[in-house]
């Protein structure tokens, strides 16, 4: 991420929840994810790698949570990243957010 806002100093999300996507995604099925970075989980599933253990950070995630984090392929990011905070305005601080903040001893994002 280029721009600087709360995302790009926090990451909470991508060090909180797992992370399950179409294998349509993968950039051996014509997606944009690289195949490196998921584990199948079912003919049509795919898991990023990191975010099915006990404590969860996606394998694309670079940097401190809380800090200062980027994701190594924000632009080629699955659609559950792409979709995370949507319904929030400026799709930042929904109730997601919150929850993955407080995981990492954060406080909420105003909305």
């Amino acid at each position: 991420m280029p721009e600087d806002n709360a995302c790009t100093r926090c990451g909470a999300c991508c060090a909180a929840f797992r992370v399950d996507f179409a294998r349509a995604e993968l950039q051996s099925e014509g997606g944009t994810v690289p195949d490196g970075l998921a584990d199948g989980l079912t003919g049509s599933l795919c898991r990023m790698r990191g975010t099915d253990h006990a404590r969860p950070r996606c394998a694309a995630l670079v940097g401190a949570v809380g800090a200062r984090v980027a994701c190594a392929i924000h632009e080629w990011r699955p659609s559950p990243c792409r979709e995370f905070g949507l319904r929030a305005p400026q799709g930042l601080g929904d109730e997601a957010c919150a929850r993955a903040r407080a995981r990492h001893g954060l406080p909420p994002l105003p909305m």
